[in-house]
């Protein structure tokens, strides 16, 4: 069928999408990323990675809404009856963007922690670690350290802090965690013991591997965490985000964006991304007395 930009269910075809517009914008942010790393421009890399992602995320999602590849006779993704889908080849022709774009986009968007750090590269992350350019939030060797307000509402909700298996010797100075493990002793190499405050390297794998590893301490016969809030980006389409989800009994979701302190206390430039804290324990009620003042608070029912 042609392509119709009077469709029902949903009013009309998205103007961006009545042209080359998502294809161009798409090439437009490759050549920012790459001029952003050239002249080592890192929130413009920042803000041109976010952008990235997000058009073709909505577009790989408004493709799977709306758009049916033929299979041959009788066969198809869609029926063609259906007044609110697009043949592949007329979006093809419209946007420059066909079925084969479509399946690398959405291949590369399953992990977008892992798409994300391939396309800011390795002179980001060198950069980022060697002179304190944050990408998010690590608590340990960026100089990036998490708001005072933060811990105590996790301190105050677990009752102590007793163990941090993801942090520095700077970084303890606020968490004052009982036990805590830096980049030296390797968190991961360790059991972790009673309350638990894990603000994992952002880094892929290590932040997926931290985050297992929370679970598995927590329901193994190895762990001894009793209680445990994890401070991560509020990405829920991520492996590691979806794994956490399944597990936390309470998620508060960080209202704004969190302003990170350097070593001296002083404010920093914020994140790009939002954060939210999840809460592993049974005292839900306790987590959303300390934490309603800092965002929205979701408690399982289950």
């Amino acid at each position: 069928m042609d392509l119709d930009t009077n469709f029902h269910p949903g009013g009309s075809l998205p103007v961006e999408y009545l042209d080359k517009t998502p294809l161009v914008r798409d090439v437009k942010m490759d050549a920012v990323i790459h001029y952003a790393k050239r002249v080592r421009d890192w929130p413009a890399l920042e803000h041109a990675v976010e952008q990235k992602i997000e058009d073709q995320w909505e577009f790989v999602n408004w493709w799977a809404r709306h758009v049916t590849i033929h299979h041959g006779a009788g066969r198809g993704n869609k029926k063609m009856t259906d007044p609110s889908s697009f043949s592949a080849d007329s979006v093809k022709r419209i946007t420059g963007i066909g079925p084969e774009r479509v399946s690398r986009w959405k291949k590369k968007l399953r992990d977008r922690d892992k798409y994300r750090a391939q396309l800011f590269g390795a002179a980001y992350y060198k950069a980022w670690n060697g002179a304190g350019v944050h990408v998010s939030h690590n608590s340990g060797e960026n100089e990036w350290y998490t708001p005072l307000r933060i811990i105590e509402a996790a301190r105050s909700a677990m009752g102590s802090i007793d163990c941090d298996p993801a942090t520095s010797d700077a970084a303890n100075k606020l968490i004052r965690a009982t036990v805590a493990h830096t980049k030296k002793d390797d968190g991961l190499k360790h059991n972790w013991v009673g309350n638990v405050w894990l603000n994992p390297p952002y880094l892929q794998p290590l932040i997926a591997t931290f985050c297992q590893r929370l679970l598995e301490q927590m329901n193994g016969r190895d762990g001894r965490v009793v209680q445990a809030c994890v401070l991560i980006n509020n990405a829920t389409e991520t492996v590691h985000g979806q794994m956490l989800l399944a597990h936390c009994k309470s998620v508060c979701m960080i209202a704004g964006r969190v302003r990170f302190m350097d070593e001296h206390g002083e404010e920093k430039r914020t994140p790009i991304q939002g954060q939210m804290v999840l809460f592993f324990g049974d005292d839900s009620k306790q987590f959303r007395h300390y934490f309603k003042d800092l965002g929205v608070v979701l408690v399982r029912s289950d």
